[in-house]
Formats: structure tokens, sequence, C-alpha cells
């Protein structure tokens, strides 16, 4: 069968109408890339269920790169538990909270400490919360302000990273979707190509310190403070709840966290310069340095365990095999997405949608709407990471074929999916950063709305100018865009951020 017509479009409709109503990425893939098989396979469940895993699945866990990928995020799993069992990030989190000497200093310290952890979004407020949750009682700083901090350092932060875990899972998604449109390009080269066009990630990070600067909260964040500034005077908070975990009194060094990012930086610089000098870095390379920089980190880690914890190497290698498990879920999302991507491929949904699409789009506001469809995915189903798997698959072919700027396409999937999970009151990274300043959930998702839709408004505005104008210059201009929206909300509805 030459042309599947409508019905190459239910694969991709049905993952995403499922991932919203069940929230639950796994189960929306699995059952989006069988109803792609029982299309190919004319309807026969059996011979469905051949095509998906003989033709698809298997050829696609088979696939060399792909294989690459899998390994590499099982170690920076890995890295990350090892890092964070041997102490060494609240080692450096400790360090930052020295300079502390005022309100505005103690936030500052706060989001300069989530920018230092970039390992993990969830490992950041786990770690940066509970050490900073005492600093601002003690300054009389709200907890929801601490939240928002949290939560808007983690994943803006990761997902601009390259050599983490986000970074390789975008560049597997990138490489998949380019060979399937028959696009050339080297996974790493095009995601530093998109590098300036993430609006999103740069907007919400420089807006922090914007915020901070002029002393003043509006909105729900600032009748927040004005309620804990009553509850403090009139002694109603109980400031037991905000004292750090009683049990956690270890010491950790700094040396914990210096000797393995050294040693993964060295690896990583060595390796890549090496291949840069005799032939140029492919994607193989990038993979195989990535690997050997966190694996070499690992045992840095394991020997500093042994030196200062007295753990034995066979229980630092139980440790990151746990790292791995935990990063199992995400590989299993990738599969998938890989596996709906190549169904998707046969069935040709992206040339069917840009059929449909026709002269209707102008090419340059159709990363506006991927940025619109990739947060309403995201918000909705509290996951960034399956918004981008979904989308991707989507959005590439149909940018091919329209002759939309691609490097946008692609920005304005990572911008919308991040912006929708960052204001989605169930994504995990909301619900941590909640836990990690101890505050009520939904106090937190009501006091960050109002700013993260601030800096999705501005990243709106830059997808419009970039779609005429395409110019790493952009960021720059909308920065001060944003930096004087902020002067004047805060001068017409701000309030002094200490509620006085």
């Amino acid at each position: 069968m030459e042309g599947y017509g409508a019905l190459s479009v239910l694969p991709p409709a049905l993952s995403i109408i499922l991932a919203v109503y069940t929230r639950n990425i796994i189960f929306s893939l699995t059952l989006g890339a069988y109803s792609g098989a029982l299309i190919i396979a004319d309807f026969n469940p059996f011979l469905a269920f051949a095509e998906l895993l003989e033709k698809h699945a298997f050829v696609q866990i088979s696939t060399p790169s792909n294989t690459q990928v899998l390994i590499v995020m099982l170690a920076i799993g890995g890295f990350i538990q090892m890092l964070d069992k041997s102490g060494g990030s609240r080692a450096f989190a400790s360090v930052m909270v020295k300079f502390i000497g005022d309100p505005l200093r103690a936030q500052l310290a706060a989001w300069t400490t989530g920018l230092s952890v970039f390992f993990t979004d969830s490992g950041n407020a786990l770690i940066v919360g509970p050490l900073f949750k005492p600093v601002f009682r003690e300054l009389k700083i709200c907890r929801e302000k601490l939240a928002y901090i949290i939560d808007t350092t983690a994943s803006p932060v990761t997902i601009l990273i390259p050599f983490i875990g986000w970074g390789v899972y975008i560049m597997s998604l990138i490489e998949n979707a380019y060979r399937d449109v028959g696009l050339a390009g080297e996974p790493y080269q095009v995601l530093l190509s998109v590098w300036p066009y993430q609006f999103y990630a740069f907007l919400a990070l420089i807006s922090i310190p914007m915020i901070l600067s002029t002393g003043k909260d509006f909105g729900p964040m600032a009748k927040a403070q004005r309620q804990y500034n009553k509850a403090v005077a009139e002694g109603l908070l109980d400031e037991e709840l905000d004292d750090p975990d009683p049990a956690n009194k270890e010491q950790y060094k700094l040396i914990t966290v210096i000797l393995p990012l050294s040693v993964m930086l060295i690896t990583m610089v060595t390796y890549m310069g090496y291949f840069a000098y005799l032939d140029g870095i492919k994607s193989l390379h990038m993979r195989a340095g990535i690997c050997l920089s966190y694996t070499f980190a690992s045992i840095a880690c394991a020997y500093l365990m042994k030196k200062h914890k007295k753990t034995t190497y066979n229980d630092s290698l139980n440790i990151f095999v746990r790292g791995m498990q935990k990063l199992v879920f995400i590989c299993f999302v990738l599969v998938l997405a890989w596996t709906l991507s190549s169904l998707c491929r046969d069935l040709h949904t992206g040339d069917y949608l840009a059929t449909l699409i026709g002269d209707r789009i102008s090419p340059n506001f159709f990363p506006l709407i991927v940025f619109f469809l990739g947060a309403i995915m995201s918000f909705a189903t509290g996951s960034s990471y399956g918004t981008f798997a979904i989308l991707m698959i989507i959005v590439v072919p149909i940018a091919n074929t329209l002759g939309a700027p691609m490097i946008l396409t692609i920005a304005a999937v990572l911008s919308g999916g991040l912006f929708g999970d960052h204001t989605s009151p169930i994504s995990d990274t909301t619900v941590l950063a909640s836990m990690g300043a101890g505050c009520p959930h939904i106090d937190h998702v009501s006091t960050q709305f109002a700013y993260a839709s601030l800096n999705g408004a501005m990243a709106m505005l830059a997808f419009i100018v970039a779609g005429f104008y395409q110019s790493p210059a952009i960021i720059f201009f909308i920065i001060v865009i944003q930096y004087i929206t902020i002067r004047m909300v805060m001068k017409f509805y701000g309030h002094d951020s200490r509620g006085e």
C-alpha cells in the first residue's frame, strides 16, 4: 500500500490523546506504535505484533547509533547516583551558602547553586531545596519563592547542557527524525545550532536575577510573601518543620565534586580533541567520549567514597547500577519513540500532514505553532520527555516538506515542551520543587504560573521574530525586552518582596 491517507495520522494522534488522558507516556507510545503496525499489517492483530517487533522495535534497538545512546544514558544515570551518594553535589552547594548575607544574596545563591547542579533536573530540587530552606526561613523569605527558584533552574539549565542525559536524549531524537526524512547532519552539530534558539530556557534562567534586582514581586507570589510575613509576625509557623533532615548531618568534602568533574572534563576534552585534530568529531566520537568521561568520573567517585566513607568498590558498583536503573524508564521512552518514528516514516505521516496544511500556514509561523503544540501537550501530560519524543516525529517531516526553518522548528519543540512542563501541576520537576522547598504544591504552581507565563510570552515573541529574521542575536534583543517588561510590571503591579 503506497499511501495510507488519514490513517497515517492515527498513530501519533492516538499517542498524544492517550498521553493527555492517561498521563502515561509508555502506555501511550506503545498503543500508538501498535496502531501503526496494525495499519501496515492490514489490521491483522497477529501480524501487527510481528511488524511492530521484528521490523521496527528490534531494528531500532539493534541500530548501532541507538544502542550507543542507550549505553550512554545508563552510564550517565550511574554517575549521577554516584555523585549524589558521595556527597559531591551537596558539598558544592554548601560552599555557595557561605556567601549569603542578606535576602537578595540568599536568593541569588539559590539561583547560582541551581545552575551548578546541572546533571539532573530532579536532583536539583532534592539538593538545593533542603539546603536553602533554613536559610530562607531565617531571612523571612517565603517557601514559594524558593520553590520557584528551584523549579526555574532545574529543567531550563539541564536542557542547555549537550553532554548530559537531556542532551543525549534530544540528539537521539534528532538523529532518527533526520534519518527518517533523508536529511544529513551530525546530531550534536544540529543541537549546537539549535542551542541559541532555546528561547524559553534562556529567558526563564535570566528572569530570576531580573526579578530579584527589582526587590519586588507581583501577583500570587507577592500575596504569598505578605501572608508568610503575617504568619511569622503572629507566630503561626511551626519552625521545626523547616529544619533540614536531622539524620543528615554528615559534612561533605569539596574534593568529592571537584575530582570527579575534573576527571570527566579532562577525559572529554582529551578524547574529543584527539578526533577533532585527526579527522573531525562525529556523533560516534561524541557518544564514546561522553560514555568514557562519565565512567572514569564514576571511578573517581568510587575512589573517594572508599577513602572518605569506607565504601567498598563492590558497594560503589551497586550504587552505580541503581543509578542506571533510574534511567531505564527514559530508555524505554526512547525505544518506543524510535519505533513510532519508524512506523510513521513507513506510513508517510509527515507527507500527508504537510499536504493537508498546504499553503494555509506560512513556513515563517510554523515554529510558533509548534511552540504552542508543545506547550499544550507538555502542560497536559506533565512530561517534556514524552512531548519531545512525539512532536519530533511529527513536525520534522512537516517542516522539511513545507520548507520551514528546521533549526527553529526543533528549538520550538524544546521550548514549548519545557514551558508546558514548567507550568504543569503534574510535572515531576514541579512536584519535586514543591517537596524540596517544603511548600504546598498548589501554592507553588499558582505563584510560579505568572512568572513562567511572562517568560512564555517572551519566547513566543522570539519565535515570531526568528521566523522572519533567523539570527542567534535575537535572544539578546528579547532579553532586553523581557528586562524592560519586568521593570514595567513591577513598577505598576509589584510589591516589596519582603511584603513591607
